[in-house]
């Protein structure tokens, strides 16, 4: 089943996303190995995709996993959860419906 994983930052998380960035990028390159990976990306902190020092407000994933449980789990041990980017995750089932 689908789970959206929707994580909110800490105010100024951006030199806390770039010092776990790699870590954060190359598990979820490992979800979209093994075709489990749905959509990943940040939401801008500014109506713009390239938003500079304004940083980011979270992040949302939506992935394959085996249960609800599995994906708190994997929510849990992501490397922004370590370095302090997140103050909240929410995950919870999705129901892909278009396209």
């Amino acid at each position: 089943m689908l789970y959206a994983i929707i994580s909110q930052d800490v105010i100024d998380s951006l030199p806390l996303r770039k010092s776990a960035r790699e870590g954060h990028i190359a598990r979820l390159n490992q979800l979209k190995e093994e075709g489990r990976l749905v959509l990943a990306g940040p939401h801008p902190a500014i109506d713009s995709e390239t938003p500079g020092e304004a940083g980011f407000t979270g992040s949302l994933i939506v992935a394959e996993f085996g249960s609800l449980s599995s994906a708190r789990t994997w929510a849990d041990d992501d490397p922004y959860i370590t370095a302090g980017v997140y103050k909240k995750v929410i995950v919870k089932p999705f129901k892909k419906v278009l396209p």
